[in-house]
């Protein structure tokens, strides 16, 4: 058996944040150091696709600093046949602990590299069993060839995920890699009403085009926009007449979010304040009474009102940094997954309906 050329785990790891880039689902399990290490023993024993080699968690918490530096085929045929046996070892410090074992397993393999087609599981085997089930597919593996540089690394890598990754995921990059870019052009937004106005490039501006153009047409009947600011320029645009006949008074002071839409369809219009958050700004718990204390003003009991903080992309840190100050009774939307909406419940008493 010829065993593939390695790359270091730093190499590795580095691919795997050029593999899934930026808006993939699970990316920080996708492209940890574990993942890296998991890769690494994989092509270390050969257990890719069509060898009939085949890894397990253990493989890769029973690897030592001392084994990895001995990248001969002797070296790593024999480290094959010492971890077959009951409680085998090798020399060395280990680069993990046996406690990471269920780790490996769920976070790095069944839920992150089987899902994106990276990985191939063995049939046949017991859920229960312990033997080794996991190799990597062969076109995921090429892509760790040491000797694929510059362009033709760059195609491949491109290659994989155009035929790997489904539509959602390749839509969600695209509008990661839109959102995130700081481009100089002016961001262009078309209302629900057809009329169209420029809001100042970046990130922010990104994800409030995708509440007004996406959000509001597929959460809400008939969507208005009653107001959308941005920094520098509170007032973009403002529908005072609007805001008038539903009893609105908008005023560009602190307490105006950044988008202020309403429902039409309901005999009741409802209203929905929307946070747009590209490094902080949800709406929290004082935010959030803020606002309820504007719309009570409007005479818009809580029942008809909304809250919504709306982010680029779940996996990105502007949400991990932030989750924990979302108010209950509000919602979290992501410009990256439009059709779903996250629901901070504040109801106990039942699973389902509104906050």
């Amino acid at each position: 058996m010829s065993m593939p050329a390695l790359l270091s785990r730093d190499l590795i790891r580095m691919r795997l944040q050029e593999i899934f880039p930026e808006g993939i689902d699970r990316r920080a399990d996708l492209v940890s150091m574990v993942a890296a290490s998991t890769i690494y023993t994989a092509l270390y024993i050969g257990a890719i696709e069509g060898e009939d080699v085949w890894l397990g968690p253990k493989h890769v918490y029973r690897m030592t600093v001392d084994q990895a530096a001995l990248t001969g085929d002797a070296d790593r045929l024999g480290y094959i046949a010492t971890i077959r046996r009951p409680n085998g070892e090798v020399a060395g410090q280990r680069w993990y602990q046996d406690t990471t074992r269920e780790s490996i397993r769920d976070d790095t393999l069944r839920e992150g590299l089987v899902v994106v087609g990276a990985v191939m599981m063995k049939t046949g085997l017991p859920t229960t069993s312990s033997k080794p089930r996991y190799a990597l597919r062969a076109d995921f593996a090429a892509l760790f060839d040491p000797l694929l540089e510059g362009n033709a690394l760059d195609t491949a890598l491109s290659d994989w995920r155009s035929a790997k990754l489904n539509k959602g995921a390749l839509a969600r990059l695209a509008i990661v890699r839109q959102g995130a870019g700081q481009t100089a052009d002016a961001v262009l937004v078309k209302f629900p009403n057809g009329e169209t106005r420029l809001m100042s490039p970046g990130p922010s501006s990104e994800i409030t085009r995708a509440v007004v153009e996406v959000f509001a047409i597929r959460f809400l009947a008939k969507p208005a926009v009653l107001s959308i600011s941005e920094s520098g320029n509170k007032v973009v645009q403002r529908d005072l007449a609007l805001a008038q006949s539903v009893g609105l008074n908008i005023q560009a002071d602190e307490n105006l979010p950044d988008v202020v839409l309403v429902d039409l369809e309901p005999e009741h219009p409802l209203l929905v304040f929307v946070e747009v958050v590209a490094s902080d700004g949800p709406v929290g718990v004082r935010r959030k009474a803020a606002l309820e204390k504007l719309a009570t003003g409007a005479g818009f009991p809580t029942e008809h009102v909304a809250f919504v903080t709306a982010y680029l992309d779940r996996s990105a840190g502007p949400f991990k940094k932030t989750v924990n100050s979302l108010a209950w009774g509000t919602y979290a939307w992501f410009a990256a997954e439009p059709e779903q909406l996250m629901m901070l419940s504040e109801n106990t008493a039942r699973l389902r309906g509104r906050p």
